[in-house]
């Protein structure tokens, strides 16, 4: 199943749950991630699906390998497989091309300039929200004509601050970079609010948030919905899309 919103501007934002695909136990059943250990055909044939219920074609949405770091990659068209690079982040001027991101409790970061004609993608985990993925993948839009007062921004599901538990001495340091990353779980012990992080470097950057409907509030650990490494460690991922209307 996939959620999606479109805007009269022309910018399409999308993010699908864990339902509707073909992958077997523990990544039933829409896995779209490739490194995960499933079979893949299995992820071909989810992504073939998932790709098809946006009216996307397949062959042509920009995936990236994800290393929790804050590099950039500026595309105009999809990799060939033995060339996706080593990046958190994707920003493109060409319209029509999605650009995707993977998650499994990370926050998906979805933008996209629709007077400029560019989109970004990150993936802002906590050790890339600490890097600085989400201001770098600004400013690489910026670099190609967009305006960060004009972007419109979308966080997908992720872990909430209420589940993300982590050291005492990992959350000091995440709040000295970040100080709105700084949580507390329900259970009362030290927590990373992650997306909290994200919509401040975003304000930060200039990129307005403009209301809560542009923030998911799904948390991948509570939601059976959707695919959780922090509460299932071995399981699939989810996708995020963003891409403007146009021909490519």
């Amino acid at each position: 199943m996939i959620g999606k919103q479109h805007h009269e501007s022309g910018a399409h934002f999308a993010f699908t749950d864990r339902w509707g695909g073909v992958s077997a136990a523990p990544y039933e059943q829409l896995n779209l991630g490739g490194a995960v250990g499933d079979d893949p055909q299995a992820v071909r044939t989810n992504r073939a699906r998932a790709a098809g219920a946006l009216g996307l074609d397949p062959t042509a949405v920009v995936w990236m390998n994800q290393v929790h770091g804050r590099d950039v990659a500026v595309v105009d068209g999809p990799w060939r497989d033995a060339d996706v690079p080593c990046v958190d982040a994707v920003v493109t001027a060409r319209r029509g091309l999605a650009l995707a991101v993977l998650t499994a409790d990370c926050t998906p970061v979805l933008l996209a300039d629709p007077v400029a004609g560019v989109a970004g993608a990150a993936h802002a985990g906590r050790p890339g929200l600490v890097a600085g993925v989400v201001p770098a993948v600004v400013e690489a839009m910026a670099e190609l004509g967009a305006e960060p007062a004009r972007i419109l921004a979308h966080t997908g599901p992720a872990i909430c601050g209420r589940c993300y538990e982590v050291p005492d001495r990992m959350r000091s340091d995440v709040a000295a970079v970040v100080p709105e990353a700084h949580a507390t779980t329900s259970w009362g012990t030290p927590a990373v609010d992650v997306t909290a992080g994200v919509r401040a470097q975003l304000a930060a950057a200039g990129v307005p948030v403009r209301d809560d409907a542009h923030i998911s509030h799904v948390c991948t650990r509570e939601s059976a919905d959707h695919f959780s490494y922090r509460r299932d460690r071995t399981t699939g991922r989810l996708a995020s899309y963003v891409w403007l209307d146009g021909e490519l």
